[in-house]
């Protein structure tokens, strides 16, 4: 919110933030339900394959009237890392496609296809083996390394910019949702009478349900959307501090999308210190998540896979916590405390990327024990549980930097962070010979802490907050002196977080 001794618009004619103030609960908050549960179907669909690997490779574990497959565990790595080989691909194009088609199309027919694929998978288990389940789920990573980007270019359009942080991580929550209920029912849900392939028919049908509801009642901007209000739609379309009020109500159609300008992106020193946040973050998140279990099951002794509920807590912890830093975030602005937007980035980056980074270094130093496991899980899930601080940090700079491009941006770096996600665990492998020896570990623990720490140094450092230049070429004109000292560089916008 700008400060109350601000006027609604400057003499530049832009419109400030918070100038304006939409219904409390609008069409804009129902887009976000949808995304919420769209990511949360995406996630069940990503995971399912973890927990029914279990039962499909062991009888005993599950309902013992369906087959069971001879999958040793060079093949079960493979089945589990395919999903990523088509994951990465599709991550540019992605967000290329949906600023051209609509995100509403592109999340459509990704989840949908995702889905249907999903209620296959059990007869490609039984007849083609486990080769053909390993094509099925490669095919299915195609299809949903286009909904990040796609929901970028999404909450670019419907997300205001006084509403933009809280948005972003009320919708990226869901991806924790649907992790949580999947990991937490499917080991019930492969016991029971409908065995192991009803984990895939389960989050198959609720995604295809959901693509029929996505498709009915969403739209890829405000001014497609037919049931919103005049007031919301100008509140989200005037809001920011690169639009004009005139500009509300605008029929998108009027002005041609300006061309990708793919060199200054790439040679765009915010979007490069942006990209080396990303894959600092994904690097340590996914050390957190794929190797301390392997270290506790073989220096502490406890093996938290077999534990559904107990896998799901690390999750369920980033659930919660997102809504506290969300609720910090409107806590300041419920106080009158209006804080400029680079501050707020980078506050809670710091929260997301260096209270996991004090995690890590704690569990470089514990030891075997009934007490130390206790404090293990305790300091695993705080380390994941704060991280979700990081949605109103880097995961919100690409709309920040470029609206227009923000699902490209997300692409491009989501791609580049996935890299780090299979780069990681080969690292590991690299460093840890004995796995029962917690020297080792303490080595991959710190220097999993150093990239943390030098990824958020980078972003709190230089890292930009203003939409670029690039974003929307324009014709040059000459400002006026009283123009350029509202409206220069050196002049931060005021946010409410």
């Amino acid at each position: 919110m700008v400060l109350g001794c601000l006027p609604c618009c400057d003499r530049s004619g832009y419109q400030q933030i918070g100038s304006t103030a939409g219904p409390r609960f609008g069409v804009r908050h129902v887009q976000s339900i949808l995304v919420f549960f769209g990511l949360a179907v995406a996630y069940s669909l990503r995971v399912n394959l973890s927990v029914a690997i279990v039962a499909m490779t062991d009888r005993n574990a599950s309902n013992p009237d369906f087959p069971e497959f001879d999958w040793n565990e060079a093949t079960k790595s493979y089945l589990l890392s395919s999903f990523f080989w088509g994951y990465v691909v599709t991550q540019v194009p992605g967000g290329y496609l949906s600023a051209i088609y609509g995100a509403k199309y592109i999340l459509f027919f990704g989840i949908l296809i995702c889905s249907c694929l999903a209620l296959l998978t059990p007869f490609c288990a039984i007849t083609g083996g486990w080769k053909l389940v390993v094509v099925l789920r490669a095919v299915q990573g195609l299809c949903q390394g286009v909904i990040f980007p796609s929901t970028h270019t999404f909450l670019s359009k419907w997300a205001p910019a006084e509403e933009r942080g809280r948005l972003v991580g009320y919708c990226y929550s869901g991806s924790q949702f649907g992790t949580v209920v999947m990991l937490s029912v499917s080991g019930y849900i492969a016991s029971s009478s409908l065995g192991w392939p009803s984990t895939f028919y389960v989050p198959g049908c609720v995604g295809i349900l959901w693509a029929l509801v996505w498709l009915y009642f969403s739209s890829s901007t405000p001014a497609q959307h037919s049931t919103i209000t005049l007031s919301e739609r100008r509140y989200i379309e005037s809001s920011g501090q690169t639009r004009r009020p005139s500009d509300a109500g605008r029929n998108e159609h009027q002005a041609a999308r300006p061309p990708t300008p793919w060199c200054r992106i790439l040679t765009s020193g915010p979007f490069l210190v942006l990209l080396l946040a990303h894959c600092a973050n994904n690097w340590g998140f996914w050390t957190l998540l794929t190797q301390i279990p392997t270290f506790m099951k073989n220096v502490l002794g406890m093996d938290i896979k077999s534990n559904g509920p107990l896998s799901a807590l690390p999750y369920f912890a980033m659930i919660l916590l997102n809504c506290v830093f969300i609720w910090l975030s409107d806590a300041l602005k419920n106080r009158g405390t209006s804080i400029p937007l680079a501050f707020s980035r980078k506050f809670f980056n710091t929260l997301g990327m260096w209270l996991p980074m004090l995690a890590l270094i704690g569990l470089g130093y514990i030891t075997e024990g009934d007490a130390n496991v206790r404090l293990a899980i305790g300091l695993l899930t705080a380390a994941v549980g704060t991280n979700a601080a990081t949605y109103l940090g880097f995961h919100v700079n690409h709309i920040d930097l470029s609206p227009n491009f923000a699902g490209t941006l997300m692409g491009i770096t989501n791609c580049a962070a996935n890299f780090m996600s299979i780069l990681a665990p080969l690292i590991v492998g690299l460093v840890v010979w004995d796995e029962t020896n917690p020297e080792q570990w303490r080595i991959v623990f710190f220097f999993t802490a150093f990239v943390y720490f030098i990824g958020n140094l980078l972003f709190v450092l230089f890292g930009r907050f203003r939409v670029q230049a690039w974003d929307r070429p324009t014709t040059p004109r000459t400002p006026s002196p009283q123009s350029e000292a509202i409206t220069g560089e050196d002049r931060e916008p005021l946010i409410e977080a």
